[in-house]
């Protein structure tokens, strides 16, 4: 179980980043955001079941704040206009 923590924070991680850097409207940022926070979760349980990997643990409690203001801001929040 906690391999599987571990390689899926990782992973949904790295395909969240992608989504994200690629830029591809409001909608489908947001939708890597909300991977982000799935990833932050699992990487919590994982730091703070593993042994010697709380370090891990605390930083995705705060990837999962900053994560969450993603997805505000992509799909929650309406977008002003200028």
């Amino acid at each position: 179980m906690l391999d599987a923590l571990q390689y899926y924070g990782a992973a949904v991680a790295t395909l969240a980043a992608l989504i994200v850097a690629l830029d591809l409207g409001r909608g489908i940022t947001g939708w890597g955001f909300v991977l982000f926070v799935t990833s932050s979760i699992a990487l919590i349980a994982w730091g703070f079941l593993q042994p010697d990997s709380e370090g891990i643990g605390w930083q995705n409690v705060a990837l999962l704040a900053i994560n969450a203001v993603g997805v505000y801001r992509y799909l929650i929040r309406k977008k002003t206009p200028n």
